[in-house]
């Protein structure tokens, strides 16, 4: 796996069983290429001694391409890591320069990562010993945390994806990111190396589901392997260098009582919202962009019986059902080979001829609008989307903005009642501003009056007071009673409703 510097030219493959011989073994061809190049001069031992010489307060304010940070700025800032290597920064920065120009990538790609990681180990101990680097072992395993995350991983904000308390990442340019944590936005102490590094991870991002990203297609949305979604915006549209958005997502799979415990929700509106999605109602999740909307349609979508054929339709895929039948469709953008871009209306007529019980459209935003209409109200009860608004009220009016960019040229009257006879369920999601995700309105659909949608709101939250900037309220219902009983007779819920009406109450629990 390491041997002369890329520049040597290297065999075109490598035979599958020299792959386990091939790193830092006495009798490999790697090894010997390798204690041949550390023999030659290099250009550790030039910034050896000029490393040693140099003020200790220069040395720690050396930025380590390594470990992505910078000692001596950014004061204040969180520590998401250990302090910088201290004492031989341009000494690890080459290293760490060298180590990456010697590994063979056909070899390196075949190995698994623990084995991979333990090769690098023993190449990274053996080039220090040769050059009297004194590395300490934490010092080790953090070059090849940074080398494994360069190679495999997405550099240096791969420890933020790991971090489960952070659920976005934002990085404006290179050496400034920033992370919301618990509903709060923070600066960290990481960086790239420079712009180049940066592009060169989107690049990595994108084209790992067939997409890319450059002049040609600056804007581009993808995804990560674990469901993340990711938006790069590169020059010239972003004016100071390459920027990237991450929305992570909960690698565990949370319920509706889950985020009732962290006070998204009371208990009974959890076990209303879980029983109307079991009773097939349509249902619309309105919300802020960050609100929440995705984390709850996943968690509406445990309540669908494993027996329906589900076929779920986004712009970038990031909906985690656990049914057994379950078909996952994706849009496409135009490419410069000339592939043609598969819009969400197209792929919506197209599930319309799929034999699905339920169509769930990850987010509704334009003219597709029209097709999922149609699809609840034509025998796909229980579809369930989300859209961008600040109220109930707001919702159905950009809904019916956007049926007419579908260039129906029907009557407003037609296209409300259209909704009005479609969507059952509007749940109203808020991140506010003390950073925690409430639903803060459950409203119904009940018909129409004259030219005007009937909404009836089954709960809603109160605010009451603040207290060390927590927001404190109460989630309140007026005590009405929801429409759809007939329904819950239809399935054999009827008991179930009836004693969760019983439980709503015009009060609520404090939160």
């Amino acid at each position: 796996m390491f041997g002369r510097k890329r520049s040597v030219p290297q065999p075109a493959a490598v035979p599958s069983d020299s792959v386990e011989a091939s790193a830092f073994q006495a009798t490999t061809p790697q090894d010997n290429a390798l204690k041949e190049a550390v023999a030659s001069p290099s250009p550790l031992a030039r910034v050896k001694h000029a490393a040693e010489s140099t003020a200790p307060s220069q040395v720690a304010s050396t930025v380590v391409a390594g470990s992505a940070m910078v000692e001596g700025t950014d004061v204040g800032l969180p520590a998401l890591t250990t302090p910088v290597l201290s004492g031989h920064s341009a000494e690890m920065d080459l290293l760490r320069r060298e180590v990456l120009e010697r590994i063979d990538p056909v070899v390196a790609v075949q190995l698994e990562r623990d084995e991979l990681r333990q090769r690098i180990l023993s190449g990274i101990d053996e080039m220090a010993q040769q050059h009297r680097i004194p590395l300490s072992r934490d010092e080790q395993h953090r070059l090849v945390n940074d080398l494994l995350d360069d190679m495999l991983g997405i550099g240096p904000i791969q420890q933020l994806l790991e971090d489960l308390e952070i659920t976005d990442i934002m990085v404006n340019r290179f050496d400034q990111i920033f992370v919301e944590r618990k509903g709060l936005l923070e600066q960290v102490r990481l960086r790239f190396r420079d712009e180049q590094h940066l592009l060169n991870v989107a690049r990595r991002i994108v084209g790992r589901i067939g997409r890319r990203v450059d002049e040609t297609s600056p804007m581009v949305d993808a995804r990560l392997a674990d469901g993340s979604r990711v938006n790069v915006v590169i020059p010239p549209l972003s004016l100071d260098g390459t920027c990237m958005s991450i929305r992570k997502f909960s690698r565990d799979q949370i319920s509706l009582l889950q985020l009732a415990e962290k006070g998204a929700m009371s208990e009974t509106m959890a076990r209303l919202l879980g029983l109307v999605a079991s009773l097939r109602l349509n249902i619309l999740i309105s919300g802020g962009t960050g609100a929440g909307k995705t984390t709850l349609l996943n968690a509406l979508s445990q309540h669908i019986s494993p027996r329906e054929r589900i076929v779920t339709i986004e712009d970038a895929a990031e909906l985690k059902l656990q049914q057994p039948h379950v078909v996952r469709l994706e849009t496409r953008p135009a490419s410069m080979e000339g592939t043609v871009a598969v819009s969400q209306r197209e792929l919506l007529r197209n599930a319309l001829r799929m034999r699905p019980d339920r169509i769930i459209l990850g987010e509704v935003r334009g003219g597709e609008a029209l097709e999922m209409l149609q699809a609840m109200n034509t025998g796909h009860d229980g579809s369930m989307s989300t859209l961008h608004a600040n109220s109930p009220r707001d919702a159905l009016i950009r809904l019916e903005n956007m049926l007419m960019m579908a260039d129906t040229r029907l009557p407003s009257l037609a296209l409300r009642q259209q909704i009005a006879g479609s969507v059952q369920l509007v749940v109203q999601v808020s991140r506010m501003r003390d950073g925690v995700r409430r639903i803060s309105s459950i409203s119904e659909v009940v018909g129409m009056e004259q030219d005007v949608i009937l909404l009836q709101e089954l709960f809603s939250f109160q605010l009451e007071e603040e207290q060390q900037g927590r927001l404190l309220g109460q989630y309140r219902s007026n005590g009405v009673q929801p429409q759809f009983m007939e329904r819950a007779r239809y399935f054999g819920r009827e008991a179930e409703l009836q004693q969760l009406i019983h439980q709503m109450l015009p009060h609520g629990g404090r939160v």
